[in-house]
């Protein structure tokens, strides 16, 4: 039987997280499943070995006791997205299933574990972390006692950015800790996993796209993560 990735459906850019995942990597031991909050697949999650929850458009901030109103705040929200999103990752956490969050999925994954993001990281930052016509490029620093550090290997490097929400760091979610930081003034929370990871399946957050990273195939921040998480997925045992 073939492992199975469940990959949540985002209004933006969904296709490039499908093709993320190459036919080589994949081969035939692994297909991928779109997850989707509009088909409300929810009996699809006990096929997955593994899940990426993806990026896209803001959560709704009175899930963390947010403010209503804010700088580049949507027009609309999608209360059915995340609301979808909140019983994949309960059921990710309750069967022990990898997860890899992005962008907006690593804060997610942070306010379901009781923590909060800031509703808008405010202009300044904004113009360093905000997407434009393109999405910003910056350096990280990777903390040496984390998992991101044994997976790719490296204590910087180069990601994209393209989003105006952060992690709060006074506000991290239960059981969370930082695996990297921004090398900006702003040291703006990059990366996020388990502090203690007994009894607890992968699971690492990334503010970046590495999806959709310029030479992602040579970045150890796009081509290791995921290839860790293959290897997790190809470990699941449901």
């Amino acid at each position: 039987m073939k492992k199975k990735i469940g990959i949540s459906y985002t209004e933006t850019n969904f296709q490039n997280y499908w093709n993320w995942f190459t036919s080589q990597e994949l081969g035939d031991e692994i297909e991928l499943i779109e997850l989707s909050f509009q088909k409300d697949n929810i009996y699809d999650f006990q096929l997955c070995d593994g899940f990426v929850l993806t990026g896209g458009i803001d959560v709704v901030p009175e899930l963390y006791g947010g403010a209503q109103d804010y700088p580049h705040k949507p027009d609309k929200f999608l209360p059915e997205r995340d609301q979808f999103e909140l019983q994949i990752y309960t059921y990710s956490q309750d069967h022990q299933v990898p997860v890899l969050g992005i962008c907006r999925g690593m804060q997610y994954v942070n306010i379901l574990e009781g923590g909060k993001v800031f509703e808008d990281n405010g202009e300044e930052k904004n113009q360093i972390h905000k997407k434009g016509i393109e999405d910003k490029v910056h350096g990280v620093k990777i903390e040496r006692n984390s998992l991101l550090y044994s997976v790719t290997g490296v204590e910087k490097g180069e990601v994209n950015s393209a989003h105006h929400q952060g992690v709060n760091p006074g506000y991290l979610g239960d059981n969370l800790m930082v695996s990297a930081y921004s090398d900006t003034p702003d040291g703006i929370i990059e990366a996020l996993e388990f502090k203690d990871k007994t009894d607890k399946a992968f699971m690492l957050g990334v503010q970046w796209h590495p999806e959709r990273m310029k030479e992602k195939e040579s970045n150890p921040l796009s081509q290791k993560v995921k290839e860790q998480f293959i290897e997790a997925v190809k470990n699941h045992k449901r």
